[in-house]
């Protein structure tokens, strides 16, 4: 399947604004959806689509942050760049303890603007990158059988095979044996990969 190409989302309730940017964020060759509200974002937006969100942190209904918060709750990944008035600079500081990319206060140049989207594609890219490997190790590891498992989970705490086989009740042979579908199934090529491969699991778990 062919990625998809990365959208900058633009969403505020200016529709000057909305032109301006557009036009901006085309002539340096991105791909761009302008829309006049959080709702209109949110109801057509599909996490997995990459870019980032250029969002107006001040619009009548659903503010920015509200935006943010339900974006939050859906578990979208997408990075939001807020753009300010002078007076939203206490909101701005909320959102970035809310985990947006970053601000920028009005009137801005554009080169900042185009900077700070460079970067947070940049970012979502990597974010993607990593989440499809997880994705990808999940589906590997979730094929052992549990046999395979208790083979796993004393691999990765390095016990012998001699040992192994003590604990699991089998032959050396067997545990050998079940080694090496693990190191297989798993697409591992070491025991270091494979170990690696658990504590990201295991580190990816909580918010996931």
């Amino acid at each position: 399947m062919a990625p998809q190409t990365p959208t900058v989302f633009v969403v505020d309730d200016d529709e000057g604004v909305r032109n301006s940017l557009r036009f901006l964020l085309k002539s340096v060759g991105h791909a761009t959806q302008t829309l006049a509200s959080a709702g209109e974002f949110l109801d057509s937006y599909k996490p997995s689509q990459p870019g980032c969100l250029v969002l107006d942190v001040r619009m009548p209904g659903m503010s920015g942050l509200d935006l943010q918060e339900q974006l939050n709750l859906r578990g979208a990944v997408i990075p939001v760049i807020f753009i300010t008035g002078h007076g939203d600079i206490p909101m701005a500081v909320e959102a970035m303890q809310h985990g947006a990319f970053d601000f920028l206060q009005k009137p801005f140049r554009d080169q900042d603007l185009i900077d700070r989207i460079q970067r947070a594609l940049d970012l979502d890219a990597r974010n993607r990158a990593a989440l499809d490997q997880h994705a990808r190790i999940r589906e590997r590891l979730d094929a052992l059988t549990p046999r395979e498992r208790e083979v796993l989970a004393l691999m990765t705490r390095g016990k012998p095979n001699k040992i192994m086989a003590a604990e699991l009740g089998v032959s050396q042979r067997t545990v050998e044996i079940h080694r090496a579908r693990v190191m297989e199934k798993s697409g591992a090529a070491s025991l270091a990969q494979l170990v690696r491969m658990v504590m990201d699991l295991e580190g990816e778990r909580p918010g996931h």
